[in-house]
């Protein structure tokens, strides 16, 4: 975690210690609205709060405003109190790594709907880019889970969205390369292994493609015990179909 003002870089041991970085993050996630402080108080301590939490809880906001006032921001007016509550309030023009990848996958899944991958392209790279970087490493909340677990949907989402594109573009390696990724970290997810099976196909490589199918249906069948979706097996047929219709087939 870092902070860069101005040029000025402040990475995340200039924050006021784990709370303090914990805090913070919490603030930037949830910015632009109060936050309680027993809001705050459970995102640090999980239900378990020592009897100093509020005076410590003190201590931690205002070692957050000094660092702010050390990165060229003011501190007081960046981390607002009100009645009972905190609110972070950066500059407008604030870039926020977590937003921007929300915005980017956004961006390029509309443009994939509009049937423009060149427009997807640059926004699928942004949203991977930063949602396969992890959050907070380290610490565990249930705050913290449930934002892995939204950084870890656009990171499917993503690469979703990068094997289209690489397909479109023919770039069929980076193509396969990111449905395995997909595949490997979503064995369920059968659009992963669909953009896998056109990839491999694209690429010139339809008994790979095949395989990739067989083990697709295999692993769906062994957890769930039923066949591929429609879908899937439409990709499937449609190899099939590509390999009767090949010269001297």
């Amino acid at each position: 975690m870092s902070i860069e003002v101005n040029g000025q870089l402040m990475d995340q041991s200039a924050f006021p210690g784990q709370q303090g970085r914990v805090a913070f993050a919490y603030l930037v996630c949830e910015r632009s609205r109060p936050v309680s402080r027993v809001e705050l108080t459970d995102a640090l301590w999980n239900d378990d709060a020592p009897p100093s939490a509020e005076a410590a809880l003190n201590a931690i906001i205002s070692k957050l405003r000094s660092m702010l006032g050390r990165a060229g921001l003011h501190g007081s007016e960046s981390v607002t109190t009100g009645p009972g509550c905190y609110e972070l309030r950066l500059p407008p023009a604030a870039w926020v790594d977590l937003e921007a990848a929300a915005d980017a996958i956004h961006e390029a899944e509309c443009a994939l709907r509009l049937g423009d991958p060149a427009l997807a392209y640059g926004p699928s790279a942004v949203a991977h880019h930063i949602a396969r970087r992890p959050f907070l490493p380290g610490e565990e909340s249930p705050w913290i889970d449930a934002r892995r677990a939204r950084l870890r949907g656009i990171l499917l989402r993503a690469l979703e969205c990068r094997a289209e594109v690489y397909i479109w573009n023919r770039e069929f390696s980076l193509a396969v390369e990111v449905a395995k990724e997909l595949t490997v970290l979503e064995p369920l997810r059968e659009s992963g292994h669909r953009l896998l099976i056109r990839a491999l196909a694209s690429a010139g490589n339809s008994a790979e493609a095949l395989w990739a199918y067989e083990q697709c249906r295999q692993h769906i069948a062994t957890q769930l015990g039923v066949d591929p979706s429609r879908q899937t097996r439409d990709v499937y047929e449609q190899v099939l179909q590509s390999l009767q219709g090949a010269p001297g087939s």
